[in-house]
């Protein structure tokens, strides 16, 4: 297994939309847990593929405090099964910020595990954000894209000065 790097908002390959995964394959399955070890690491609870320059619709999630607990989902689908939660996001992209972003609280998941088998199965809370979160990267989407132009501009700005300096 091996560390990943992780692209950093305002990276343009975060904006890329991923592409399903065909099947699953051994490289697939190398790539799963090296996104693990990265998202350990980091440390985080979730890592989209499209983070570490992969654009093909995998995510690995861990909200357990152990880490012992992992999702590896592979060509997700979200139903949302309703009621409505904000919580303070973070997101290894966009490193050291955290804002309030408002999400479905209980979804629906259908996805192949990292064995490609069919798994289907609710979420709700820490669990469901974190998958709604990562989900969106496979969009091109940031947890920055629910906050205003203001707050985001500022968070670009500040990771630009950051990585110049």
């Amino acid at each position: 297994m091996a560390q990943l790097n992780i692209l950093e908002f305002p990276d343009p390959r975060l904006r890329q939309r991923a592409s399903p995964v065909e099947r699953v394959t051994p490289r697939v399955t190398a790539l799963i847990d090296d996104m693990l070890e990265t998202m350990y690491a980091a440390p985080g609870v979730g890592l989209a593929a499209s983070q570490v320059d992969v654009h093909k619709r995998i995510v690995v999630v861990d909200v357990s405090d152990s880490h012992d607990q992992p999702y590896a989902l592979v060509n997700p689908t979200i139903e949302v099964l309703g009621g409505l939660q904000q919580r303070e996001e973070g997101c290894l992209s966009v490193p050291g910020f955290f804002e309030q972003v408002e999400r479905a609280d209980r979804i629906r998941v259908l996805a192949l595990d990292k064995l490609g088998n069919a798994q289907e199965f609710d979420a709700d809370g820490l669990l469901s954000v974190c998958i709604q979160h990562e989900c969106d990267h496979l969009e091109g989407r940031l947890f920055v894209d629910y906050l205003t132009a203001l707050k985001r501009s500022h968070i670009r700005k500040k990771l630009v000065k950051r990585t110049r300096a």
